[in-house]
């Protein structure tokens, strides 16, 4: 049976590299074309550009490894009932479930792997992605000249018109500056000819201006014309280039998506003493000091189990160092606050009574929920975060359960049934994920249940389905479901006879 199980992992592992490199590759240069317009025209070296594109592959994978399991499945599946290796497996007395489970165990380690990768590898390069196009932002557009065009050199305070430039010499002919940068006087500088150059810091851009005028008007003075000539002038404009300036220190600030799951979690712990303390304030004001001490509780979910886990593991393999004992008596180190005790703190320390003016205690009120519907959003959005981390490296299980059984029921389906499998199943999972969480930010759905309910749905179906599998028909129609439909039209013509 191993020979047997390597074959099947050894079928499906092309069609699984085939189908995450083109459909990571179709998802990247989608993204890629939204911020082409913020990559181009700035002087970037190559180097920035292939960074910019290796930290956006991670996201992508991210979602196109469980839609290439499900491709990798139904192709390989399909093509061993159409070859009739199924049927030759039949007579050897294996049993299709049997058939499945290495590509079900196989989904397994790939679930453990991506959910490693949510983890770790994936808020990482999203937050080294957003730093980057944060400094990319802050770079001004490579200056680019055309002759016969009025060309804004600096937005609404500089602009030139060349009659000609030399590529190669970036000399120029027939040269008109407009110099609108001051207020109280506009500046027109006409000359023969010129030079572009910029300085050794890249950042400046210097004319040198050949046998020329300069005209001056003030707006205080508009009757009055001020007018010099040059035979040689040096003007120069400041900040018309900015280089890219990285920094790579830049962590105060990030985002959901930039942290890991253990990061999340500790983001809803410190939201959820926010809540409380809002929640018993709140309903002391109220006078309802009983409620007050009856905040609702933020279920656990899969990131409290994933951090006790890590945490367990982390410390098994830590070496332990030795620590005193305390004396009796003495000032011991003070142990740490739990969770209830800050809660129980911030709730003595923040509940002052209310005011004894009706508006001014209306207000105060309005304030409190307003602080409790911001922590409980909060809350809300992290736990998002981390269930859809699980659900969708879970995805990779439900995909194997969903396709194989749907590829030995069409045995005929061939790459059609791959595509459109492949498309019906992406999008009702992916429209479910995004409609769940949309509805779990808006607090009508508990994060769990809204991140979840696709995948247990499918995954039910695909239990369904693989539990099924062997008592599928087999007629020249090739599937059960069209000899469901022959059955089902050759008893209606008999009633209609009768």
């Amino acid at each position: 049976m191993k020979i047997v199980a390597r074959y099947i992992l050894r079928e499906h592992l092309g069609p699984l590299v085939f189908a995450l490199s083109a459909l990571t590759s179709l998802m990247l240069l989608n993204f890629v074309a939204k911020r082409f317009g913020d990559l181009v025209g700035k002087g970037l070296p190559w180097t920035v550009i292939a960074e910019f594109m290796m930290l956006s592959i991670p996201f992508t994978v991210a979602m196109t490894l469980p839609m290439a399991v499900l491709v990798a499945t139904l192709h390989a599946f399909s093509r061993f009932a159409s070859e009739n290796e199924i049927t030759a497996f039949k007579a050897s007395g294996v049993s299709m479930q049997l058939l499945v489970r290495p590509v079900i165990l196989a989904s397994v380690v790939l679930t453990l792997f991506m959910v490693w990768f949510n983890d770790q590898v994936l808020p990482r390069a999203n937050h080294r992605l957003a730093t980057l196009q944060s400094d990319i932002a802050r770079v001004k557009p490579t200056l680019a000249l055309q002759e016969q065009v009025i060309n804004e050199v600096v937005p609404r305070q500089l602009f030139l018109r060349a009659g000609r430039i030399e590529s190669g010499s970036n000399q120029m002919r027939d040269v008109t500056i407009y110099d609108l940068g001051d207020p109280s006087r506009r500046r027109t500088i006409v000359a023969d000819s010129g030079i572009l150059a910029f300085t050794a810091s890249g950042e400046d851009l210097l004319l040198t201006l050949q046998s020329g005028s300069t005209t001056e008007v003030s707006s205080e003075e508009p009757d009055r014309l001020q007018r010099s000539f040059f035979r040689e002038d040096v003007y120069k404009v400041r900040g018309v280039a900015v280089r890219l300036d990285r920094q790579e220190d830049r962590t105060a600030y990030k985002s959901d998506r930039e942290l890991s799951v253990c990061e999340l979690q500790a983001r809803v712990t410190e939201a959820a003493v926010q809540r409380d303390s809002a929640w018993a304030r709140l309903h002391r004001a109220a006078g309802d000091s009983t409620k007050a001490e009856r905040a609702p509780s933020v279920p656990g979910g899969a990131g409290v189990l994933y951090c006790r886990a890590t945490a367990f593991v982390s410390g098994l393999l830590k070496p332990k160092e030795a620590q005193a004992a305390p004396v009796a008596g003495a000032g011991g180190p003070t142990p740490p606050a739990t969770e209830a005790t800050v809660a129980t703190v911030a709730t003595a320390v923040t509940a002052v009574p209310a005011p004894q003016d009706n508006g001014a205690a209306e207000l105060v009120t309005s304030g409190m929920r307003l602080e409790l519907e911001i922590a409980q959003h909060a809350i809300d959005q992290f736990r998002v975060e981390i269930e859809k981390k699980f659900a969708i490296a879970t995805a990779c299980i439900v995909f194997v359960l969903l396709g194989a059984p749907i590829a030995l029921r069409f045995p005929r389906g061939g790459v059609g049934l791959t595509i459109g499998v492949s498309l019906g199943v992406f999008g009702i999972y992916y429209v479910g994920l995004l409609g769940g969480e949309a509805l779990a930010d808006r607090a009508l759905v508990d994060p769990g249940i809204a991140m979840w309910a696709t995948n247990i749905l499918l995954g039910l179906v695909g239990v369904v389905l693989t539990a099924r599998l062997g008592s599928e028909g087999s007629t020249s129609r090739g599937s059960e479901t069209s000899e469901w439909w022959g059955r089902f039209l050759e008893r209606f013509r008999r009633r209609k006879a009768a």
